[in-house]
């Protein structure tokens, strides 16, 4: 083929697929104008300007896309195409037909609710190079802009600095993300955004569920300017979906005028200061405190690059901790103990000068008033004692954290006391810092078990433990239940715990009860327990008994008179 048709052929899979990605584009628009919900959905907050901020194109030939959601449908789709431009074609012919379309549909649309006070139209195409990716248009609608300033100004004024009464979750999904806009607000004033953030979480301080969505959705964009807007302008990102992204410090790269944190205290700096740096730290504090273990890493990180960009702050919390608790929540010296702890690393660091049941008193009371307090739930104790003592049940890591409870579980005087802790403690998803993998224990662990092991007293509070237990990341919960077989057996009282555990409990358990379930007695009593749960809940509970729900059928065959009627009616409770 000559050059001539070679260009002609070129040119008109240009014009095909030109044609293809402007029908698509204006499907989309056409879609979205007949939506009966537009003016609804913009009405539930006055934060929200319009609809819709960004789409993007990919360019498939026969399927290409157009949407407001980059769902990464692009991935592996490039060795499939049969068409592949030149950056320099898509640069020259593609995006200024394309970005004209958007705009005659941004003209009749953008001062209607369906379209935001800023819109981005972005693109992928296939070339010879790889996926080019391209921001096509930024359009800026300032007329809305300045109405959407207002409404903020408005807002926080109202709601925040002179209000009384809790916010809704959907104002701060908006406003969290406003106030970090470069556009809507080109200079941060970081000690107003933090004052907003902190006024949203004390107005919804008395309602707890709440206040933890309120702070995660802080966090959320708190992160999202980190690591897209402030990071990048000091680093050079390695992004990566499947771990922490690698940042390495660009040349010359310290704090100056601009970025520099103001020296002080976190909670003065909260208070006080005016740069971006504060920012970071106080996204690395809130993650620290308030966020599940999984995150703590990114919060540590925020922090070790803050010390890299010159932080003195940075690098006294990295030492001392965020600031963020009196010092005397966080220090205690006494004759028989001494307690610090560092809440970045998420450290109790105890040392027992005299043992005996003052000094883990002492100690125990210092770490419940941290957690009221809100130090983070995953921490782990670094002990200096010596007594050695462990809980009566294989498989549970041989940590500090361990040490420290078994030890004082020796003093039945500090019983009560450490129920209490364990009550304090308890959270869902969170684990303690010195322990992961099959050994990760959720906090209140080592106490909860060894209080279930000491007295029948304390059966309510291990079925609080176990309503809690993430069993998808724990399985330590088989190791006790091990142990509290090999102490209670199977009686009406032990039955009825037995079965809130083995809920909980994994595939690996394996009960020798067999023998303790001959009685019918007891086998009334397990009937009891699971004929109100679902059918897959049953199975999770027998099978560590019985086996398979198979070999519970094939044993009702086998029985004979009440035992037959009572084996039957387990195997039906499980759905076989």
């Amino acid at each position: 083929m000559d050059d001539g048709k070679a260009g002609d052929t070129m040119k008109t899979m240009l014009e095909q697929a030109l044609e293809e990605m402007i029908q698509a584009i204006n499907d989309w628009f056409d879609e979205q104008a007949v939506r009966s919900d537009i003016e609804q959905t913009i009405q539930r907050t006055t934060l929200q300007m319009g609809l819709f901020n960004d789409i993007f194109v990919l360019y498939k030939p026969g399927r290409t896309i157009v949407d407001s959601l980059d769902m990464g449908w692009d991935e592996g789709s490039l060795s499939t195409q049969t068409i592949r431009f030149t950056e320099e074609l898509v640069r020259t012919e593609i995006q200024p037909r394309l970005v004209e379309v958007v705009q005659k549909r941004l003209a009749e649309w953008a001062n209607t609710p369906l379209i935001d006070y800023r819109f981005t139209f972005r693109g992928k195409f296939p070339t010879s190079d790889g996926m080019l990716k391209l921001t096509l248009l930024e359009y800026i609608n300032e007329e809305k802009r300045q109405q959407l300033l207002e409404w903020i100004r408005t807002y926080t004024e109202q709601k925040l600095e002179n209000g009384v009464y809790p916010t809704k979750p959907l104002d701060t999904n908006f406003l969290a993300k406003h106030l970090l806009d470069p556009v809507l607000f080109p200079s941060l004033d970081a000690a107003w955004i933090i004052r907003q953030y902190e006024r949203i979480e004390t107005l919804n301080r008395e309602r707890k569920d709440a206040l933890a969505e309120h702070r995660h959705t802080i966090i959320y964009a708190l992160t999202l300017w980190a690591e897209q807007q402030f990071l990048p302008q000091y680093f050079n990102v390695q992004i990566s979906d499947y771990r922490e992204n690698e940042y390495t410090l660009k040349p010359g790269q310290k704090l100056d005028g601009k970025l520099k944190d103001t020296n002080k205290d976190m909670n003065q700096n909260q208070a006080e200061g005016s740069y971006p740096m504060d920012l970071l730290l106080y996204a690395a504090v809130m993650i620290l405190r308030f966020e599940p273990s999984y995150s703590k890493p990114r919060g540590l990180k925020f922090l070790e690059l803050a010390k890299q960009l010159g932080s003195e702050q940075a690098e006294r919390m990295l030492t001392n901790g965020s600031g963020a608790y009196k010092p005397e929540d966080t220090h205690l010296k006494l004759e028989q103990v001494e307690c610090q702890a560092n809440d970045v690393f998420a450290r109790i660091t105890i040392v027992i000068h005299k043992e005996g049941p003052e000094a883990y008193q002492q100690a125990l009371s210092f770490i419940i008033h941290l957690l009221e307090q809100g130090f983070p739930k995953s921490y782990h104790i670094k002990l200096k004692s010596k007594v050695k003592q462990y809980l009566p049940i294989k498989g549970l890591a041989k940590s500090d954290t361990h040490r420290f409870f078994a030890n004082a579980l020796e003093y039945p005087e500090l019983h009560p006391l450490l129920e209490q802790y364990a009550r304090v403690a308890i959270q869902e998803f969170e684990f303690y810092g010195d322990t992961e993998g099959e050994k990760n224990g959720m906090p209140g662990s080592y106490a909860v078990f060894g209080l279930g092991l000491s007295s029948e007293q304390y059966f309510p509070l291990i079925n609080d433990y176990m309503g809690q237990v993430d069993d998808e990341h724990q399985m330590i919960q088989d190791k006790f239940i091990v142990a509290f077989v090999e102490k209670y057996g199977v009686t009406v009282d032990s039955v009825p715990v037995l079965v809130q555990s083995l809920r909980r409990s994994t595939d690996g358990l394996k009960l020798k009860l067999l023998p303790e379930f001959e009685q019918n007695e007891k086998l009334e009593w397990l009937l009891g327990q699971v004929e109100e749960l679902e059918s897959h809940e049953v199975q999770r509970v027998l099978y560590p008994i019985f086996g398979k729900p198979e070999k519970l059928v094939a044993m009702a065959r086998k029985a004979d008179g009440k035992r037959k009627e009572l084996l039957l009616q387990l195997s039906q409770a499980a759905g076989k």
